[in-house]
């Protein structure tokens, strides 16, 4: 089964910092993709960053400069450390793992976060 599990979401204020952190299981994590996405009601979730299996990462642009992917394969969990926090970024925020080779991709529930003073 595969599952993955976010936490680290919670309350911030403006320029404050959190880090989320995805734990996942039953997929072999190392040639999986992971991605963090955010979604806020009436807004397509989007992207705000990946990092490769090879490590590469890549930020949205909204987020570029403040938040930092980054993946440890050894406790199989992806981060993201997120700084100069803003309203805007309020959110629930969703764990991603997609394989090389396949169109398969994964899901965690999600873990809300808001920023607010």
């Amino acid at each position: 089964q595969v599952q993955l599990v976010e936490s680290g979401g919670g309350l911030a204020q403006p320029g404050g910092s959190l880090r989320l952190s995805c734990a996942a299981s039953g997929i072999i994590f190392d040639y999986y993709n992971m991605g963090w996405y955010r979604q806020t009601p009436g807004k397509q979730r989007e992207l705000v960053a990946v990092i490769y299996s090879g490590g590469t990462t890549y930020h949205a642009n909204a987020v570029k400069g403040r938040f930092t992917i980054s993946r440890s394969n050894a406790e199989n969990t992806v981060y993201l450390q997120m700084n100069s926090l803003k309203p805007e970024d309020t959110a629930i925020y969703y764990c991603n793992a997609k394989p090389l080779l396949l169109q398969n991709e994964y899901w965690g529930q999600g873990t809300q976060v808001t920023v607010s003073s």
